[in-house]
């Protein structure tokens, strides 16, 4: 199977590396290309002023008489260019001399002397132009300007040849240097669109390129997240048919019971036994459900995808609507709930898990402790030791060490409390304190004399 990789714009990354090259490449060759041509022609231009200069100097030292002898020997051919070449010599204003190439106007403006640029008959001409030996007299020595060109042109294509001919050449071996370089992003492609989907082990790092080691240690993280994703739904699912099993079993033996019974009483019984059994059901479904949400919680976090909200939450406001939503249970068993506050003290987390931290642990010293016991709940704000506290601590019977090292273990219960449950209660609470960096102690509560249980919210340096 063949895989390519392809960038976000839907190009391969190997097209746009050789684009990309192959294009800095071409600028580059461009770039040297003008430069030479304009360092070939000003170095040109440089070497026939002179030329022209020099030809001119002779004429200069050569009598107006002897110019002018009709005897006077044309130049020998001796170059192609030679015949590009125009020389002239005017005396008081007319022409009294010129090589047979050039054209009887003035090359140039008369007054003018050096070097100088004009347009004669059509053409374009460098001329030098010198005073002579004898009053009144100019020497013109003039180039046609398509001979420097040719020149030119001549000098650059023996250069810009070679350079053109190793164009294709680099262009060959760029793109074989990009498929090499690409090759072991290919080579992993590869490698994990062959994997089984329910391969979930880590792809190994001693055979890859240094450059691609981040790709795979990245890969490897998402395996182990999504293998831990897959064990924790697999895990639900157990734990929810295994404790499920058992209310559900005991909803139908009291609904068979009500269905048998013989008077209203035992049908009454048989129901209420049968409500409270739902009840104890649903009460399972939702933390069976609650604790599966803080799993994924727990896993996003783990990814780097943790979401507070940005002006926090406030722990005395969560816990005093807490209270009022158990007051009336705990009415009912004639128990005691206080809350003591100093006021609104935010930390960085959702509301809803705040409520599902301190529900959890409310609700348990309601249940663990005996009628007519005490319930304490005590916030505090931001101290040397942490950035907010809650305290937890009720009057019941508390629980010796070896059960306090034991809670938040799934399903664990403490025998002989005498109270229904699933055991998920310390779980929900330790995921939730993990998930956030909360430290949790346990000890004997010095007021009350049961269980006390602190939350410690981390300070910004983050040790709690």
């Amino acid at each position: 199977m063949r895989v390519d990789v392809t960038a976000p714009g839907g190009r391969s990354l190997q097209a746009r590396l050789l684009i990309t090259v192959l294009g800095l490449l071409g600028g580059v060759w461009l770039a040297v290309l003008a430069s030479t041509w304009y360092g070939t022609r000003h170095e040109l231009n440089e070497l026939l002023d002179a030329h022209l200069s020099q030809a001119a100097a002779l004429l200069v030292t050569q009598q107006l008489a002897d110019l002018e002898r009709e005897d006077f020997p044309a130049p020998p051919a001796l170059h192609k260019y030679q015949a590009r070449v125009a020389i002239q010599v005017w005396h008081e204003g007319q022409l009294v001399v010129r090589s047979t190439n050039a054209p009887t106007q003035p090359l140039a403006d008369l007054g003018v002397m050096g070097l100088s640029g004009h347009r004669v008959a059509g053409d374009a001409w460098r001329v030098f132009s010198a005073p002579g030996y004898e009053p009144d007299v100019v020497v013109q020595v003039g180039e046609l300007e398509s001979a420097r060109r040719h020149i030119l042109l001549a000098s650059l294509t023996s250069t810009a040849w070679p350079m053109l001919l190793a164009l294709p050449l680099l262009a060959l071996g760029v793109w074989w240097a990009v498929r090499g370089a690409v090759r072991p992003l290919r080579e992993l492609g590869q490698a994990v669109a062959q994997r089984n989907p329910q391969a979930l082990d880590p792809l190994p790092l001693s055979t890859v390129a240094p450059e691609v080691a981040p790709l795979v240690r990245a890969l490897n993280g998402l395996f182990e997240r999504m293998s831990a994703l897959l064990e924790s739904e697999r895990r639900f699912t157990a734990d929810a048919a295994h404790e499920l099993r058992t209310p559900i079993a005991a909803i139908r033996m009291q609904a068979q019971v009500a269905q048998g019974a013989r008077t209203d009483d035992e049908r009454a019984q048989a129901l209420s036994a049968t409500l409270q059994g739902c009840d104890r059901a649903t009460r399972l479904v939702g933390q069976l459900l609650e604790l599966a949400r803080l799993e994924g919680e727990a896993l996003r976090a783990d990814g780097g995808d943790t979401a507070a909200p940005l002006n926090g939450t406030d722990l005395s406001a969560t816990a005093r609507q807490l209270l009022a939503d158990l007051a009336p249970r705990a009415q009912e068993r004639q128990q005691v709930l206080q809350l003591d506050t100093p006021g609104p003290v935010l930390v960085p987390m959702p509301a809803a898990l705040v409520q599902v931290l301190l529900r959890n642990l409310i609700d348990n010293a309601l249940r663990y402790s005996p009628a007519a016991a005490s319930v304490h709940v005590t916030v505090r704000g931001a101290s040397a030791e942490a950035a907010a506290q809650v305290v937890v601590e009720d009057s019941g019977p508390g629980l010796p060490p070896e059960a306090q090292a034991r809670l938040g273990e799934r399903f664990y219960r403490v025998l002989g409390s005498g109270q229904t449950g699933s055991g998920l209660g310390w779980s929900i609470v330790r995921r939730v304190a993990r998930l956030y960096g909360i430290g949790i102690t346990l000890q004997a509560s010095p007021a009350l004399g049961g269980l006390q249980v602190s939350l410690y919210w981390p300070n910004q340096s983050g040790e709690p």
